[in-house]
């Protein structure tokens, strides 16, 4: 009898853990801070609370601990984001900011591309405002 073939590791796993995801997120962040149009889109005085969200988040997705659904529940990415005007110019921006932050980690090809891809699609999806 053979024996049972391990699952594949997820990209949560391949790219590093949570240390990977504290070190995107903190990078996209910094860049978001210092874009005052996309910064606006923000309500809160400080990042903090959003970059735990985002890092949460994305670290679920990826296969990762399931603490963003465990403090906030399903995702409801474009519910959540409803209540705020995102144009395609803000899309573009966000992921300006987004694949700077990708690119500075250093991911090997196929994860980076997958990761992008993603990304790509869930900011066309958050778009809800035409000019």
């Amino acid at each position: 009898m053979s024996e049972p073939t391990p699952p594949e590791a997820t990209l949560y796993e391949r790219i590093g853990g949570h240390q990977t995801f504290v070190t995107l997120v903190d990078a996209f962040y910094a860049g978001v801070a210092t874009d005052p149009e996309l910064r606006a889109l923000y309500p809160e005085e400080e990042l903090g609370p959003a970059n735990e969200r985002l890092r949460m988040f994305l670290e679920q997705y990826w296969g990762g601990p399931k603490t963003y659904g465990e403090r906030r529940g399903h995702p409801r990415l474009r519910l959540r984001h409803a209540p705020f005007a995102v144009t395609a110019a803000q899309r573009d921006r966000w992921l300006t900011h987004m694949n700077a932050a990708l690119d500075s980690l250093g991911l090997p090809e196929p994860e980076l591309a997958e990761f992008r891809e993603y990304v790509t699609r869930a900011a066309q999806f958050m778009v809800n405002a035409f000019d």
